[in-house]
């Protein structure tokens, strides 16, 4: 194959795809048009079902950089066809650059990404987009994104923004001064209309898409033919129940279009504020923003129509609808790295590393904050299909298809019932023409045996089982965006659990704080607002290191973040919109104390502590804000109190992230062990710290300093103890999961000793069952990754806390019998960073951890993901339950992803449960199960009907009769679709075998009239009875021997071969019952040793 012929775009994306280039042929069209109409217009059919051969009967192989048309075809396991037409994008002359420079610069018809400087952005990057002596782009469409040709790739590329390749400097020094209207047209000519545009189809072209589907061609070919064999009643019967599939159809799809379009339209189009190269503030609809544009977020907040970053200001913003979390969330303006002190100038600006700084489409700004008269600002990256609402909305327009293995074997079993109908097919012709039967009856009764044979209500009836489980699953609150994983979640052995909010409460309570002075702790204290300590720092730090906000008058924001402001009594102002206008650098939120609390003199006898020079009036207002990050686990801010000269800069977050960015002579030497005796006791605990700052550090410059400048060299200041109680349901769900034999993982971001006290507690963890830490190291100094494995203590507390015993450690006893033998349960846990290190240098050991890993602390929410994806590779069927903020990419990766929201269609998982409880992870599985037995059951009753019936035709083809239309009729309506459609399977089974025993005891005639039933003797129907009763006896015997012969051979049959079962889990749990060296004893080390001879693994050396 030619490489012209063949390109890769996306490369190493979820949507990855080659991409084949086509040229129409004339001549080959003109073959496919003649036998289109030789076969009546089946071969049309054929193709529109079937894109490749679509693409490939009428066009010939061409170079993708010239071709008219493009097949794509997914890299996935599912090998998905696409195809696409290339059309072309006239660009007119940029308003800045000659005409004769304008086929150098758009000559090959391409527009990757922004380059940083504006001025040049046509001359160097449109440079590699354009063909030579043209004036045109070349592109195409798939999945609502645009794709156009890079002659520097030799390529297509979707379209970007600023969100790839950009440096956070350039967007600060070369996009924060906007676009000239000549360059927004010229952009806007690129990037289109900044909409996501949900068409709502015509019902007329719904009607033809879901007519052309093969299920009803497939009934239609099956109409005629029954119409041509005098079957009108039951061709009539089935057009009505075709009719009325395809109105309730149409009715579902039509409403699913219009309430996502509903859901997209709303607040997409507004008038917005951008500002120009020329500090011109210009106002135009939402729709004409392209990236680039600084646009200027309103005072009284807005619904964000485009990915921005904020480059001035701060904002309070609600991402409940993308995040399912609705607390509201505080996002503060991109550091500039230019002013920082360190100045980090090569940082990337991207829109998941910079989330804090990022304002995604379709999130609601409530309320903005600026400084100095300054309006806030932000600058599109993104807009259309590639913001993250975008991306949101095409993967619900364009789901990836469900790989389930029922659904594969369903097809197969279909394939195979198509040979037996073929079998049927020629032995009706070779018996008719045997019979010297008309030409024309052979036809009809040929191809008559192929529609009893292949039952055409299949697919139908597999989904019934997945409509009855989501509308019970809606009844208990709990909501679905994607049916077809239901089945799936029949399947779950796996659920990973967050903490905080999911099994705990989302309330912490403050249990008390202890404090550090000159390196010490001091005793715990219980009450935080007491006149001694109203003008500590540590108060200090607790009510200014927050991210609260009043919105409409109500104190809002993290639940921590309130418990930790409401136990001290302070209070919370925010500058008006007055005051900041008439104020030149007014800080935006102040903080102070109630004048009770204060006392009536102060002191001012010590020079050296200015706290205590202080007025009466004791205020402090927050200058910058550094909002709480999950990968740095920790947040702070800047703040001044009134009348002081220098800046205080307060931190807080994890204590051993806390503890390592401070001064080593102001922490603890009793920090750990202090430490440890409040994580073991299930509490969670937060670290503070202080740092005064430079007096050279002016308002202006903390406004643009790096973070990273200003989180070091801190003081400690000491402990909050915040109590963290588990949910009343949490250990009775826990419970049923673990009897159901369905594995619990605890995915948290909180310390590793709360998690797995708080494990203990719920029991994820046995009281008898022990755990062994994992803490890895990676490569420092020359030495190799290695792996320190600790024994956690169990909750009773021990004087001597290092005191581990060795033979404590769980050891599996090896006996000869392995039937005997006895393993005492052991589970591992690990930080986030274990984990990464582990992942990257310990491959060998990662599926053993997955086996016996129970608790995962600290992890950031990239971590998450690649867990359910490590726990995925090991052949488990994962489910996840979080709230939805910081475990969207878990849920999404999941086999069934829960998410506890408020929210009735959050797009952050495939479930949702309004009822913030795990109570609905049982209800889930349950129905999942439900689902899944139905379908499979559906599916061997289906197969059996259409079994059953295609050897009754072919018996009475035999004697040249057949089945009367009302029997065909009796058989498909009354037994079929009552027992397969309605939710009263033995009703219905009863209902039926009595009104069959009556017509057989108790002839009506003119039942048997209708029905076409010959009357025979009563004799005769006690035999028939008699007979069908033995059948059935008989049946149910066989069935259950086989049954029990079949499962005691198969055992015995693989206890002979030992053959190992098919899920790498369990084949893994197997080996390691033999292992000796595994799990791996306490106070030993595991160090990783790279062979570079072979294919780069790591050899394990365990030393003791």
């Amino acid at each position: 194959m030619d490489k012209e012929e063949r390109k890769i775009i996306n490369q190493g994306q979820e949507d990855e795809m080659e991409i084949y280039g086509y040229n129409l042929c004339r001549w080959k069209l003109a073959i496919v048009s003649l036998g289109v109409v030789c076969t009546g217009g089946f071969l049309l059919l054929l193709l529109y079902w079937m894109p490749e051969w679509r693409v490939k009967v009428t066009c010939v192989r061409a170079a993708v950089k010239d071709c008219e048309v493009v097949l794509l075809r997914t890299t996935d396991e599912f090998r998905t066809w696409f195809c696409a037409k290339i059309r072309f994008l006239s660009l007119e002359t940029p308003p800045f650059s000659s005409s004769k420079s304008l086929v150098n610069k758009v000559s090959n018809g391409h527009a990757v990404h922004l380059t940083e400087n504006l001025a040049e952005e046509n001359r160097l990057e449109m440079n590699k987009y354009s063909q030579p002596q043209s004036q045109q782009i070349r592109y195409f469409t798939h999945h609502s994104m645009k794709y156009f040709w890079n002659d520097t790739l030799h390529n297509f590329d979707f379209l970007k923004g600023l969100d790839e390749g950009v440096s956070c400097t350039s967007i600060y020094e070369k996009h924060s001064a906007g676009l000239t209207k000549g360059m927004h047209a010229y952009r806007k000519l690129l990037y289109g209309v900044n909409e996501i545009a949900v068409k709502v189809p015509s019902v007329f072209k719904l009607l033809v898409k879901e007519v052309l589907n093969p299920f009803y061609i497939f009934q239609l070919f099956s109409v005629i033919l029954w119409c041509t064999d005098e079957y009108y009643y039951y061709a009539i019967a089935i057009v009505i129940m075709s009719v009325v599939s395809i109105i309730s159809s149409l009715y579902a799809i039509r409403k699913q279009y219009i309430m996502l379009h509903d859901m997209v339209a709303a607040h997409s189009t507004v008038r917005v504020s951008v500002c120009r190269v020329n500090e011109e503030i210009e106002e135009i609809f939402s729709t004409d923003l392209v990236p680039g544009d600084v646009m200027v977020i309103p005072l009284n907040g807005t619904v964000m129509p485009c990915d921005a970053v904020l480059i001035n200001g701060t904002c309070i913003v609600n991402e409940s609808m993308l995040t399912g979390e609705s607390v509201p969330v505080t996002k503060t303006n991109l550091p500039n790295p230019s002013v920082d002190m360190k100045g980090t100038r090569d940082e990337l600006y991207s829109p998941e590393t910079h989330r804090r700084h990022t304002l995604f489409c379709g999130t609601t700004v409530i309320q903005t904050r600026f400084y100095t008269g300054e309006l806030v600002k932000a600058i599109v990256v993104r807009t259309g299909f590639s913001t993250s609402k975008g991306q949101l909305v095409r993967s619900i327009l364009y789901p990836k298809p469900t790989d389930f293995k029922l659904y594969r074997d369903a097809y197969l079993f279909l394939l195979c019932l198509v040979g037996v109908a073929a079998i049927g097919f020629i032995y009706t012709i070779i018996n008719n023409i045997l019979n010297e039967v008309e030409v024309g009856d052979i036809i009809i009764e040929s191809l008559d045996i192929i529609t009893i044979t292949v039952p055409p209500a299949l697919p139908a009836a597999m989904t019934a089982g997945i409509v009855y489980a989501q509308r019970r699953l809606k009844k208990v609150g709990i909501f679905c965006i994607s049916p077809q994983r239901i089945n799936i979640c029949g399947q779950l052995n796996l659920i990973c659990f967050d903490k905080t909010g999911t099994l705990t409460e989302d309330g912490l309570d403050l249990w008390g704080i202890q404090r550090v002075e000159n390196a010490r702790f001091l005793l715990p204290e219980e009450k935080v607002c007491s006149e001694m300590l109203v003008k500590s720092q540590f108060v200090a730090c607790m009510a200014t290191c927050h991210s609260l906000t009043k919105i409409e008058g109500v104190l809002s924001g993290d639940p921590l973040d309130l418990k930790m402001f409401e136990a001290i009594g302070w209070i919370l102002e925010e500058a008006t919109e007055e005051e900041t206008a008439l104020h030149n650098r007014i800080m935006p939120t102040v903080v102070r104390p109630p004048k009770q609390l204060l006392p009536e003199s102060v002191p001012a006898g010590n020079q050296e502590m200015e706290l205590f020079e202080l007025p009466a009036v004791y205020e402090i207002g927050i200058v910058r804000q550094f909002p709480f990050s999950s990968a740095l686990q920790r947040m702070c801010v800047v703040a001044r109190v009134l009348g002081d000269r220098k800046m205080d800069a307060y931190m807080k977050g994890a204590p051993e992230v806390i503890a390592g960015l401070c001064k080593p002579e102001t922490v603890p030497g009793d920090f750990e062990k202090v430490l440890e005796d409040y994580t073991k006791q299930g509490f969670r605990v937060i670290a503070l710290a202080h740092r005064k700052l430079e007096s050279k550090l002016t308002w202006h410059k903390v406004q643009n300093v790096g973070r990273d400048a200003i989180e070091n060299n801190m003081d400690f200041m000491g402990l909050i103890i915040m109590q963290n109680k588990l949910k009343r349901e949490t250990p009775a769900v826990l419970e049923d999961l673990h009897r159901a034999s369905i594995r619990t993982v605890m995915v948290t971001g909180d310390n590793m000793l709360t998690a797995v006290s708080v494990a203990r507690d719920c029991g994820m963890i046995l009281p008898q069952d022990k755990v062994i830490i994992a803490e890895a190291l990676p490569p420092k100094d020359g030495k190799v990754a290695k792996i320190n494995w600790h024994y956690a203590d169990t909750i009773t507390q021990s004087n001597d806390s290092s005191a581990i015993d060795p033979e404590a450690i769980p050891i599996k006893l090896v006996h000869d019998n392995l039937e005997d033998l006895q393993v005492t349960r052991y589970h591992f846990a690990m930080n986030g960073k274990s984990f990464s290190v582990i992942l990257e240098h310990f491959q060998e050991l990662v599926p053993k951890l997955m086996l016996h890993g129970t608790v995962f602390a600290r992890m950031a929410p990239d971590q998450k993901t690649q867990l359910v994806e490590a726990l995925q590779n090991v052949d488990y069927y994962v489910g996840m339950c979080g709230d939805g903020a910081n475990d969207c990419g878990a849920l999404k990766r999941a086999h069934g992803g829960i998410s506890l929201s408020e929210l009735e269609a959050s797009v952050a998982s495939p479930f949702t449960s309004k009822t913030p409880s795990i109570s609905c992870v049982p209800n889930l599985i349950r129905e999942g199960r439900a689902a899944l037995m139905t379908s499979f059951c559906v599916f061997k009753f289906m197969a059996l009907y259409s079994i059953i019936q295609y050897f009754s035709v072919t018996l009475l083809y035999s004697i040249l009769s057949n089945l009367g239309d009302f029997q065909f009729l009796f058989i498909d309506l009354a037994i079929i679709l009552v027992v397969v459609f309605t939710n009263f399977f033995v009703v219905s089974v009863i209902m039926l075998y009595a009104f069959m025993l009556f017509i057989m005891l108790h002839p009506v005639d003119s039942i048997d009239q209708v029905l076409q039933i010959v009357c025979v003797p009563y004799q005769w129907r006690i035999t028939m009875l008699i007979i069908i009763l033995v059948n059935a006896f008989v049946s149910i015997a066989v069935e259950e021997s086989l049954d029990w012969w079949g499962k005691c051979c198969l055992s015995w049959a693989l206890n002979c071969r030992k053959k190992m079962p098919k899920a790498k889990y369990m084949y893994l749990a197997q080996e390691l019952l033999v292992d000796p060296e595994w799990p791996p004893k306490p106070q030993t080390t595991t160090e990783a040793k790279a062979l570079v001879k072979e294919n780069g693994s790591c050899q394990i050396i365990t030393i003791t």
